[in-house]
């Protein structure tokens, strides 16, 4: 099983810089209770999470147009609606049940082979369009999404390896992407949380080391079995998967030939018999 990689979608420098700066966004809108100053006003603030939750669809949306535009084909949109309905029709079979999650696997294995823009988008339609089917919408969609485009964009960005090497490489980054979406996924709510005891609710205006305490304290209490599940079951399902899933995959990327440079010229010259003159010649003939 060869390492070889493929860019089903070409990042342009202005889709680049979008993709840094609604990962920077989202950091901040993850993050924001242990980044803010103690005299802040967005600390004393219980509405900071739901204005990040409206403003990280928003930045979603124009990250996702600009990759689209230019930047992706006809193959690549119909191999990306492919694995994301995949994707969608796998994870109810999990639902989260005791950490148990179908679909991360797929995030890794499409962004290995397609190169990292294309993870990124995987990643977040494939959490859209499984929040549709299985009516998980709310507030917390849009930190799933972007926590999910970063597994796929971190799995294109992986390290060249082949056969076994690469398999326990992608085994061992689904599961630490399986712990590190867990943590991430726990800041989105974490400010919600009530009814929790006084050394694991979020406090406002707190000092850094305080609220981070509290947060690992919360985190290792509330979810840390839930965490490790999702991660077991990235690493077997990967380390299950990788060899049939990632033949078929690559084998579908050399027939798509995503980065050929696509010319018209020689198969209208062939498609003249002949004596005959190309479709080009009698364009730039005079009449």
């Amino acid at each position: 099983m060869s390492g070889e990689r493929v860019r089903a979608i070409r990042l342009r420098p202005r889709s680049a810089v979008a993709v840094a700066l609604v990962s920077a966004a989202g950091l901040v809108a993850f993050g924001w209770p242990l980044l803010v100053g103690p005299d802040s006003g967005l600390a004393h603030s219980a509405d900071a999470p739901l204005l990040f939750a409206l403003v990280l669809p928003l930045l979603l949306a124009v990250v996702l147009a600009e990759i689209s535009e230019g930047g992706m084909d006809v193959k690549a949109v119909a191999m990306l609606g492919v694995l994301s309905a995949v994707g969608a029709a796998l994870r109810p079979l999990g639902a989260g049940t005791a950490g148990l999650e179908t679909v991360f696997f797929l995030l890794v294995l499409g962004g290995r082979v397609f190169g990292a823009g294309f993870g990124f988008v995987q990643g977040a339609v494939t959490l859209f369009a499984s929040a549709l089917i299985t009516g998980g919408v709310g507030p917390w969609l849009p930190f799933q999404m972007l926590g999910a485009a970063w597994v796929g964009w971190g799995a294109g960005l992986l390290p060249r390896a082949t056969g076994r090497r690469e398999v326990a490489l992608l085994a061992g980054y689904g599961a630490l992407a399986g712990l590190a979406y867990g943590m991430l996924l726990n800041l989105s709510f974490w400010p919600f949380s009530t009814g929790l005891g006084g050394g694991l609710s979020f406090v406002p205006g707190a000092p850094l080391t305080e609220n981070l305490h509290r947060f690992v304290v919360f985190s290792l209490a509330t979810s840390l079995g839930w965490d490790l599940g999702r991660a077991v079951t990235n690493a077997v399902l990967v380390a299950v998967t990788a060899r049939p899933v990632l033949g078929a995959l690559r084998r579908a990327a050399r027939r798509a030939a995503f980065e050929a440079p696509v010319t018209f010229t020689g198969a209208a010259e062939r498609a003249a018999g002949p004596g005959e003159r190309s479709p080009g010649e009698l364009a730039q003939s005079p009449p």
